[in-house]
Parts: C-alpha cells; structure tokens; sequence
C-alpha cells in the first residue's frame, strides 16, 4: 500500500495542471433532472391521467462531456471537446454548459441526420428516481462526420499535452469506421499520451494508456461478473498483470470505495480508497477519477500521483447527490490534506484469512510492528472501556428516523421507510466515534437530502444532540442507579479485563489518556462512577460543543507534536471506533482494534473487526481477557 501524497504536493500539482492542454474524444452525453412534485398535478383532459408537474429542472453534462467539466472545475488551462450532438434542445444545452464552464466546444459537430443528443431523462419524485427515459439509442455516425472528427483531432493534438478516448453507449461515435480512423491517429502520434476508457472497446486502442473498473478488467481476462460483485483485490491484482503483459502499456483499475490499482513496467501498486461518511451518489465517478488522473499525468507527474488525484477528485463527486458532480481546487485539497483511507478490504471482508498470534485471540493485521516502546496510551472509552451506553444505537437510530420522516413516521410506504433506515444505520456505522454533535449535524444533512421536512422546521445540531441525549441518559442513569445499588458491578458494565489492563499499565509508568466523542463533563463523571478516572491523572477529554473540534484528533496531534517524529511508535491506542483507529494510523502510531461484544462484554463482534481492519488497525482483538499476551505483544513490561 502506498504512502498518501502530501498537502505540499498536492497544492503544486493542483497548480501544474492551469497549465495543461487535454483533449477529449467520446460520447458526450447530457444528465436531466426533473423533480417532480405531484401537489401541483392536475388531470389532463386530452387523457385523463394525472399529470407529472417538474417544479425544478437541472442539467449537467455526462459521459465524455462529465471528464471534461470535471477537468475545467479541477482548473485544467485548455480543455477541447470531440464529439457528436443532434440539433435539438439537448444539444443546445449542452453547448451552452460548456460555455460557462469554459470548454471548448468548437469540435462538437451536429449531425443534422440519424442523430439525437445522447440524454438520460430522470424524473425523481422525492428522492426515488423513476424510470429514466434516454435519447440517442438508434444513432448512427456518418463516415462524413467520421471524418470531420478525425480531421478536426488530428490539427489540433499538437497543441494538446494528452487526449482522452472515452466510449460510453453502443449507439455513439465508436463504429468500426471510426475505430479504425482513430486507431490510425494514436499511431500517427507515438509520442503523444491517450488514455482509453471504454465500457465495451478497451481492448481495441492499442498504444493507449487504459482505465478500466475490476468488472471491465475481469471480462477482459475472460471471467464474466456481476457488475455489483465485489472482485477480490487479489483477483484485480492478477488480471492488471495479465493486461499489462497484454497491452505493453500503464494502466489503471478502480475498484469503488477499495480504491484501484496501477500497473506499468515497475509493478502493480495499490492505491487505497477513501472511507466516506456521507450519503453518496457513485454515478459518473469512474469520469471524474479519470479527470483527476489524466490531468495529473498531463502536468508530468507519476502514475501514483495520478491515481491519488483521481481519487481524491471522485471522492469530492460522489458526494453530490442529484447531480454529476465536479470538483474544484479548494475541495481537492480539504478531501486530499487529511484523508480517511480504506485498507485491507479483503482481510475485513473475509475472517477465514485471519492470522492470529499463536495460542491467542489476537489477530495480527500488521505484521512488522516490532518491539515497540510504549510510554503513552490512547483509550477509547465506550464500547472499549466502558459499556455504560450499550445500546446508544439502538437509541439514535429511532431518533434519526423519525427527524427524517417526521409526521409521515407512522404512514409512509415501507420501501421508502426501508431505504431511510438503512442509510441512518449506514451514516451511523460510519460515524462512530466522533463527537455527537457531528453525528447530529450530519442528521440535519440527511433530513435535508430527503426533502420530508420543510427547511424552517429543521432544527441544528445543537438541538437535535438535546433531544438524543434525554433519550440515552436516562438509560445511563438507570444502569448507574443498578450500580450505585450493588444490582450490577463494574465487571458488568465494563468489557472485560479491560480496567485491570489499565491498572497494569498504569503500574508499568504508562501515560493513559481517555477520549470520548460524548461530553467531557460526561466522561468524567462516568469514569469516576466506574471507579478508574484516576488511572488517568486529569487526561480525560470529551467533546467541547464544538464541531470544529474533534477530541480524539486533537489529544493525539497534542501527544505526537511533542514527540521525536522517530519515537511515534512510543504510542498506542485502543478503540473499537474506526475515527480514533484512522487518525493513529495517519500519525504513525500503533492502533490496537477492540471488536468489542458490548452486550457480552467478551468476545468478537464480526461488523467491529472488519471496519476496524478497513481503519488501519496493527491489532485486533476481542476483549482485554488475553492482556498478558497483549502486553507481551506490545512489549510492555
């Protein structure tokens, strides 16, 4: 796995490509959104049906016209379009974006014959989008206008630092006479750089550099799978080296939210993907990976560097929902500056590959830690410490549901109350271990994208995070009450052997520091209940009511900035969380994965261990009852 490139690099990257030239050759396509709103609907007198009223309409350029918005948006100096249009609406829409987007599209030829703008027509009624109607499957490409687009290319390559093939429909520019044309162009130019993406003829442009997802390269290679079937990385591994010893040339596998693969004469490298949070729409990612990726190779960086643009640049559109999304300079860099990767996804996904320590429980994500030098200690607090709010799920969840629906709660159709279900538990999965107060602005986020509740009555975070904290502290209070009245004890309410661990490591002249995305004045008094607040001499932090801020990020750049960037391995942390998991493994220190069972106190949760393993946990166990074991790992004495 490859080491992320820096802020520093990124910024002089982002600043080479203003002065690229990129030409793009392909289908180019228009995306239509129509929202619907069914209370403006009347009954046409012509038929007798109801109508369906567009209050709003939104168009935004797909297939080869989406790689060159994404270009211009990234800031790419000159970006020229290749392609066909129809003379109808579509096409004068889609000249008119590109205008104000400034690509030029002086090479768009209409052909006024057998031709219609290719356009996906999708109707939504709330967020369900209802079947799309498309424009321009029965076109055919005349030899005429064949030859214009090849003559047009061929004047204008030598101003051009790389030129884009994009195939994106059957029924576009890519019939076998005009394959055969621009196969003779990539020849004409041997020292010119394209770059073929194509659905169905990526194995036709010989000389291109190739970008291709895992199901392309596995068809390919002559396995046929299902477009939602995940391909084993070790799988895209074994077919990106059969395609390069093929082709003779780099190319690049996208494998979703995995990240993707480049191969070329030094090997195949992995480049890993970014864990998102937030509600995602995945179409046209694949164009705007491309986007970042070809401009980075245009601008004469290495084919790791483009990769890393490339997903850095999807990572920004496939959070832009309803819409095929751009990303400019300023959001590169706040996705790229401090990302959240995706490692070992097909460890995560398959225990069978577990490797554990001998005779032990503990499995060995990280093979080479080595003897590390602990001197200070990151704890998680709930579900890794304390199980005080077990069951803090089970009490957001409802809670987020029903501020997404609000009074349509008890009516609205079940598929509909399915599909919010699951993206709440999604978004909560995603989201544990930060602060409540980004889950709740995250909350408003998501009412907002499902469009049940008006704007003025949605509330902030602040207000939202009130009205789910009365619901979990007074499940807390119960369980402290138990407590306080000897009905439970702290073994009860704490994951096992977990507070002896900690008293063993505070005897063995460890810092410990306990961080919690709940309220500080919360964790305080929860850990002093639990009777082990002071193993931790004062270092106890929460969160301060302030989204800007996050605990667990802050105390570990607090304890790394004032340590030798040599002795980062003198940290650890234990978290059942992917955020505190993450933000060690970016710092350089040594994250041990709790896949705690909160309701047994022992043993392994299954969900835990695969997204702590995507995280970047060293270790991963299930619980502290191994902790002689696991100090000896961490060679704590």
């Amino acid at each position: 796995m490859l080491q992320p490139m820096n802020r520093e690099l990124l910024e002089r990257i982002l600043d080479d490509i203003k002065s690229v030239n990129i030409a793009v050759i392909g289908d180019f396509c228009l995306d239509a959104y129509w929202f619907i709103d069914e209370s403006g609907s009347e009954i046409s007198v012509e038929t007798g049906l109801g109508t369906n009223p567009v209050r709003d309409q939104r168009y935004s350029l797909g297939g080869a016209g989406n790689v060159t918005a994404n270009l211009k948006a990234m800031g790419a100096g000159g970006v020229r379009a290749f392609g066909v249009i129809g003379s109808d609406p579509f096409g004068s829409e889609m000249v008119r974006i590109m205008e104000i987007d400034g690509i030029d599209s002086g090479n768009l030829l209409t052909q006024e014959d057998g031709w219609c703008t290719h356009t996906y027509a999708k109707p939504y009624a709330g967020d369900r989008e209802l079947n799309r109607m498309d424009y321009g499957n029965f076109n055919r490409l005349s030899e005429s206008t064949a030859d214009q687009l090849i003559s047009n290319l061929v004047a204008e390559i030598p101003g051009t630092d790389i030129i884009l093939i994009n195939q994106q429909v059957i029924s576009g520019i890519h019939t076998d006479y005009f394959k055969a044309k621009l196969l003779g162009v990539i020849s004409m130019f041997p020292s010119k750089k394209f770059i073929t993406d194509s659905r169905s003829y990526n194995d036709y442009y010989a000389g291109t550099i190739r970008k291709m997802n895992d199901t392309e390269a596995a068809r390919l290679c002559g396995f046929i799978s299902n477009p939602d079937e995940e391909i084993p990385v070790a799988g895209v591994i074994s077919y990106a080296r059969e395609l390069y010893n093929r082709f003779g040339k780099p190319l690049f596998i996208t494998c979703g939210s995995r990240g993707s693969l480049v191969a070329d004469q030094q090997g195949i490298r992995e480049i890993p993907g970014l864990m998102i949070t937030s509600r995602i729409d995945s179409v046209g990612a694949g164009d705007s990976y491309l986007a970042g990726a070809a401009s980075t190779l245009a601008a004469g960086y290495d084919i790791e560097s483009a990769a890393c643009m490339g997903t850095f640049v999807a990572g920004v559109t496939v959070q832009k929902l309803f819409q095929t999304g751009t990303a400019s300079p300023k959001e590169i860099l706040a996705i790229g500056s401090d990302p959240d990767y995706v490692y070992n996804s097909d460890l995560a996904g398959n225990s069978r590959k577990a490797v554990y320590h001998s005779g032990s429980e503990i499995e060995i994500i990280n093979h080479s830690i080595g003897k590390p030098r602990i001197r200070h200690a990151i704890f998680d607090h709930d579900g890794t410490v304390s199980t005080l709010r077990e069951g803090w799920e089970k009490i957001m969840a409802p809670m987020m549901i029903k501020s997404i629906l609000g009074d349509r709660y008890n009516e609205i159709a079940e598929p509909v109350f399915n599909k919010v279900k699951v993206q709440v538990e999604e978004f909560i999965d995603n989201t544990t271990g930060i602060q409540t107060l980004v889950q709740m602005k995250g909350l408003a986020e998501l009412i907002r994208d499902f469009g049940f509740i008006p704007e003025d009555k949605i509330l902030n975070e602040f207000e939202y995070k009130k009205i789910y904290n009365r619901e979990l502290l007074e499940m807390v209070q119960q369980r402290i009450g138990k407590l306080k009245n000897g009905e439970l004890s702290v073994e009860d309410l704490t994951i096992r052997n977990a507070v002896p661990f900690l008293n063993m490591m505070y005897h063995a002249g460890i810092r410990l520091y306990l961080v919690s995305g709940t309220d500080t004045g919360d964790v305080v008094k929860e850990a002093a209940v639990l009777g082990y607040d002071g193993l931790f001499e004062g270092r106890i932090f929460g969160a301060v009511g302030d989204v800007r801020k996050e605990a667990k990020k802050e105390i570990l750049d607090g304890i790394l900035d004032s340590l030798e960037s040599s002795d980062h391995c003198s940290v650890v942390t234990f978290g059942d969380g992917p955020v505190e998991i993450r933000e060690t493994r970016k710092r350089g220190g040594l994250a041990v994965g709790i896949a705690s069972d909160e309701v047994k106190r022992f043993g392994l949760n299954g969900h835990k261990r695969s997204r702590l393993i995507k995280a970047g946990a060293d270790l991963v166990v299930p619980d502290f009852s191994q902790m002689i074991i696991l100090s000896e790992l961490l060679n704590i004495q």
